[in-house]
Parts: C-alpha cells; sequence; structure tokens
C-alpha cells in the first residue's frame, strides 16, 4: 500500500509494503498508488511537488508474480494472463505521473528492479541513495518481452541508446554512481536520509516557482510526444501569462 501526506505545499507519496517491503506491484498497490495521486492532483495549487519514496530497502520490485501465481489458482496460463492484466494496469500509472499537474521526484532509496525501475523513471526527476540499491530490468533474465508504452517509456527517459541497450538488453545491475554516469538518474546521495533530504531540497527550489501545475503538465506532455501518444494522452495548448 502507500500513504500521502502533504507538508506546505510537498506532497510525500510512500510506499509503505503489506508485510514485505518490495513494493511489488499488484492491482492493489497500483490503485492504491493512482488513488494517491489523483488527491495530489485534486489538491494541487500554483506552486506544489510530490516526491516519492518507500519503506525498506527496496524502492520496488517489481510486478507481482508471486500474487499472479496464487490467484491463478495453479494455472501456468492464468498466472500469465493476470501478469498481463497487470502490465495494462501500470499503463494507468505511468500516464497519471506523465500528466500531473506539478513537478514530481522519486528518491529511490532502495533497487529499483522492472516495473519498480520504471516507476522511478516515470518521475520528472530521480535522486537515489548511494549505501544500497540497484537500477536493473529483469526481463531479458526472466523471459518476458515488454510491451509497447514501456519501450517508449524508456526511450524517452533513457537519452543514450548503448545505456538502454545493455539495461534491457543485458540485463545489468546499475549502481548509484555509475547511473548518474550513464544518466538514468539525475544525483547520487551517501545513504536514504540524505537523498530524501536532496528530494525536499529541489522540491522547495521547485515550489518557489509558483508554476501554475497545468501550464507545467502540458509542458512535460509535449516533452515526450511519442510517450503521450501511446499512453492515450492529448496536449492542450494553454495561456496563462499575464499579458
Amino acid at each position: 500500500m502507500c500513504t500521502l501526506e502533504k507538508r506546505g505545499n510537498i506532497f510525500s507519496l510512500t510506499l509503505t509494503g503489506d508485510g514485505s517491503d518490495e513494493h511489488r506491484l499488484n492491482p492493489t498497490l497500483i490503485a492504491s498508488i493512482r488513488s494517491a495521486l489523483s488527491e495530489a492532483k485534486s489538491q494541487s495549487t500554483h506552486g506544489t511537488a510530490l516526491i516519492t519514496v518507500a519503506e525498506g530497502k527496496f524502492f520496488s520490485n517489481g510486478f507481482d508474480l508471486a500474487w499472479a501465481k496464487s490467484a491463478s489458482g495453479g494455472s501456468a496460463s492464468e498466472a500469465v494472463n493476470l501478469l498481463r492484466h497487470m502490465v495494462e494496469l501500470f499503463k494507468d500509472v505511468v500516464a497519471d505521473f506523465i500528466s500531473l499537474p506539478m513537478p514530481t521526484i522519486a528518491a529511490v532509496t532502495g533497487h529499483a528492479a522492472a516495473a519498480g525501475l520504471l516507476l522511478a523513471i516515470s518521475h520528472d526527476y530521480v535522486l537515489m541513495s548511494r549505501h544500497r540499491g540497484i537500477l536493473y530490468m529483469s526481463e531479458v533474465d526472466i523471459g518476458m518481452t515488454l510491451p509497447e508504452y514501456v519501450m517508449v517509456l524508456m526511450r524517452s527517459k533513457v537519452a543514450k541508446p548503448d545505456v538502454r541497450r545493455d539495461v534491457l538488453l543485458r540485463g545489468v545491475k546499475v549502481k548509484a554512481e555509475e547511473a548518474v554516469a550513464k544518466g538514468l538518474i539525475d544525483a547520487a546521495y551517501d545513504n536514504r536520509e540524505k537523498a530524501v533530504e536532496g528530494g525536499v531540497r529541489l522540491a522547495e527550489e521547485l515550489i518557489k516557482k509558483k508554476w501554475d501545475g497545468e501550464v507545467y503538465a502540458e509542458i512535460r506532455k509535449s516533452l515526450y510526444p511519442e510517450l503521450c501518444g501511446v499512453l492515450g494522452l492529448v496536449s492542450r495548448e494553454l495561456v496563462k501569462a499575464r499579458l
């Protein structure tokens, strides 16, 4: 599950777990994240920002394969169908972040694997702790292709072709310093606390601009036209300047 807390003009979205700190993405957690983002959107004003953090040693360990197996009743084909269902549900989470009317920051303080990495890079900025955590796309290792929206998200957010190649075709596990050098994240910090503090400082810097959230979201969408196309997001022209 997750919680949403607002302090001043900063929303904190925290992945809290359900007896496990892996924060695996199943329909329940996906719905919880979408509900929190909807609440943040409804409370957004000029000059707000959102930080996503997670409890424990994982940021998110990807889709909940154990849930798919359990809910399938022992049917391998049904488990695959449930996994596909989760993949489709997560598409809406990506769309929610891309259209959220405020800057977003992921403070990755633990492992971010597969859909967990996708969750992180759906934010505008990604900060990471050096103390613990790797970034990892596991699909080539487990034997699973990626849907179109995931590939477009990777192309949109990971600029260097060789980095995309190594992450997707070699399944490399990337630590914080290397992730900065590869352009996967924006900054690395010594530990969890400093990464979260860095996220708060960045949020404070951004909210001072008092940007109009709708305008911010539309400019963000215009940065990623291919991604918006596959997510079904439509851009709008807005003029709210004081002329």
